[in-house]
């Protein structure tokens, strides 16, 4: 009987733990990046392409749009891209080649992405992203370390963004 209650218990805790995940029109709205990691740091770098400072998401049935800010030769630039749902729940979108973007896993406080990217050049760029509305917590950054790593990008090539300097004044 007590191993019973004990399992009960521990399926009761570990359902409040998990945070049913929102679907993508819920996560529309204000949002700010807190860390990027790439295959290839060139894309993250200062002035680099990928090096987005996200300002807001809007996901319907058919697209997702994202507006963000992107320093270019010194000065910012804001871009509004705008991706097309495909059948299998990504998005397809032209920005310094082609992407394919997709929300790995969100709650109403933060969103983990994943992008692949191929320039003119036909290089292939993978990516993940987190990003945040209004704190970080610890187990999100885990959440999106081991997505990283799933993905096959190196710990050493997540910027932190939050920390970062270099934001708009």
């Amino acid at each position: 009987m007590k191993v019973l209650f004990l399992s009960l218990l521990l399926v009761v805790c570990a359902a409040q733990e998990e945070e049913a995940q929102p679907s993508l029109s819920e996560l529309s709205g204000q949002w700010r990046t807190a860390y990027i990691a790439s295959s290839n740091l060139e894309k993250i770098n200062p002035n680099g392409p990928f090096r987005v400072y996200l300002q807001k998401v809007l996901f319907d049935d058919e697209q997702g749009t994202l507006d963000f800010y992107v320093r270019h030769e010194g000065k910012w630039e804001h871009k509004h891209i705008t991706g097309i749902k495909q059948d299998d729940g990504t998005y397809a979108a032209d920005y310094e080649g082609k992407n394919i973007f997709e929300v790995a896993y969100a709650s109403k406080n933060f969103m983990v992405t994943h992008n692949i990217n191929v320039d003119e050049h036909g290089k292939k760029t993978v990516m993940t992203g987190l990003f945040v509305k209004p704190n970080i917590e610890e187990k999100v950054l885990q959440k999106f370390k081991e997505l990283t790593k799933e993905k096959g990008i190196d710990e050493k090539n997540i910027v932190n963004f939050i920390k970062s300097d270099d934001w708009l004044p």
